[in-house]
């Protein structure tokens, strides 16, 4: 690959993170798709399995893209942030902050924080020697809330 060609990759990934960054996910998948058709970058699959998961719902590819970036360069906790991101349009949260506090174990960043601070974390049981998911739990925590007493 000629050094130009390289160059012209890294200019389109690069304003595919800025787009990224924008929220702009359609603007970023053009761009990535740009930049992966010039040069083929494992390390580049995570984001655009992002793009893909949340343009064009294809799920099952999203997750191997991001698998892939993983398994290229397993410290990058940016990887697992998209991973993340895509669990949390497959409507899986669990398995979202599961990648996020990893991505944070590896060295983490600032979007992770973020998006670990936009789940929030559970209140404790209404009953707390009952297990939260216990209806009588479930419930006065519902009907707690409604009231605005939790």
């Amino acid at each position: 690959m000629e050094p130009e060609t390289g160059a012209i990759a890294q200019k389109e990934f690069d304003q595919a993170q800025h787009e990224l960054d924008q929220n702009n996910v359609l603007a970023a998948l053009a761009c990535l798709e740009r930049a992966l058709s010039i040069r083929d970058d494992p390390l580049w699959y995570s984001r655009l399995g992002f793009c893909i998961a949340k343009q064009r719902g294809l799920l099952t590819q999203a997750f191997e893209l991001c698998r892939t970036s993983i398994a290229q360069d397993p410290a990058n906790p940016l990887h697992y942030l998209y991973l993340g991101k895509v669990y949390l349009v497959a409507g899986k949260t669990y398995d979202a902050l599961q990648a996020f506090r990893q991505g944070m174990i590896l060295g983490g960043s600032p979007e992770i924080m973020r998006m670990l601070d936009a789940i929030g974390t559970r209140k404790s049981p209404v009953i707390s020697f009952l297990s939260r998911d216990n209806p009588l739990n479930k419930y006065l925590g519902k009907i707690f809330g409604r009231l605005g007493l939790r």
